[in-house]
């Protein structure tokens, strides 16, 4: 699930740190960056909860509606589908959702307010009247609500953005990437799986963990040889007027420029500018670049790295 978009942001957020704090550890570092990625996968399974805490209390408003001491014939007689949708059915009963749940226990009770609300909205939308019209729904119906809904209601959802920016401060930059892999695994969902439904794992595999563990060790312990480069070719530019941010995006580019043979150097620089764009000034993403591709250009030429 966290992939390699995720671990460089988040190297960059943490070599910045590392600059920032006088008390510097490279173990305290990678302890830092694996919690990091812990933090993300957690708000994978927060989302994933969400949609459940919503079917639990539409479930439980049913059940308090019935109960009244006059209650309607809709009362009585509530549309269902939502509380009897497979797909959420198959999702509360997953076995590794449950397993990681009781050992990372959270919970939506502190944003009541807000499920709240979002339910409401859910209810009023045709994509919700369309769903309830519906004689038997089947699963592929259940889950194709769910991906609707989470598209239309949860994914992009400024106020939610801000509740699990104040959740958590390893959210901030988490949010669009893990929403996208959790609509992904509503699409993946299967009856057939039953409870055995795998879901996304932290990693997709261990390389990547390695991926990122090798790659924050060389951006920091070759410090030296990567500013000299850097700094080499930004000799007609003020050291002083160039953002702080700059220089670690560049400095981690250069460390992965060196460090891994098998991604080439535009896939590199791609994925840096990007960065460099969102996280920097409204000139990094051009500077950023002209800087590397005189960087690739040299190392190239002097032999120093043998890829494209």
């Amino acid at each position: 699930m966290i992939n390699r978009d995720l671990i460089r942001i988040r190297i960059v957020q943490i070599v910045y740190a590392w600059y920032q704090n006088s008390n510097n550890s490279l173990k305290n570092a990678e302890k830092e960056l694996l919690f990091g990625f812990q933090k993300s996968y957690d708000l994978y399974y927060y989302l994933l909860l969400l949609m459940v805490k919503l079917t639990d209390m539409y479930e439980s408003r049913i059940e308090t509606k019935r109960n009244k001491f006059l209650p309607s014939e809709e009362d009585l007689h509530p549309n269902t589908h939502l509380i009897d949708n497979k797909f959420i059915r198959q999702l509360k009963t997953n076995h590794q959702f449950i397993h990681y749940l009781n050992n990372r226990p959270m919970s939506w009770e502190e944003n009541e307010n807000f499920v709240k609300n979002l339910l409401e909205n859910i209810l009023e939308s045709e994509t919700y009247k369309t769903y309830s019209e519906l004689e038997n729904p089947t699963y592929e119906d259940d889950r194709d609500f769910w991906r609707k809904t989470f598209k239309q209601f949860i994914y992009n959802n400024e106020e939610l953005d801000e509740i699990l920016e104040d959740e958590s401060i390893y959210w901030n930059d988490d949010v669009e990437i893990v929403q996208t892999f959790v609509l992904k695994t509503i699409k993946q969902f299967s009856e057939d799986n039953g409870p055995d439904q795998p879901l996304l794992p932290m990693f997709k595999d261990e390389e990547d963990k390695q991926y990122a563990l090798k790659l924050l060790d060389e951006t920091i312990l070759n410090e030296k040889k990567y500013r000299s480069l850097i700094e080499k070719h930004i000799d007609k530019w003020d050291l002083d007027r160039i953002a702080f941010m700059d220089m670690i995006i560049m400095q981690v580019a250069v460390a992965e420029i060196f460090s891994f043979e098998s991604i080439p150097t535009r896939v590199t620089l791609n994925e840096y500018i990007e960065i460099a764009k969102a996280y920097s000034t409204p000139k990094s993403g051009s500077f950023v670049n002209g800087i590397l591709d005189a960087i690739v250009n040299e190392i190239k030429k002097d032999n120093l790295i043998f890829k494209h």
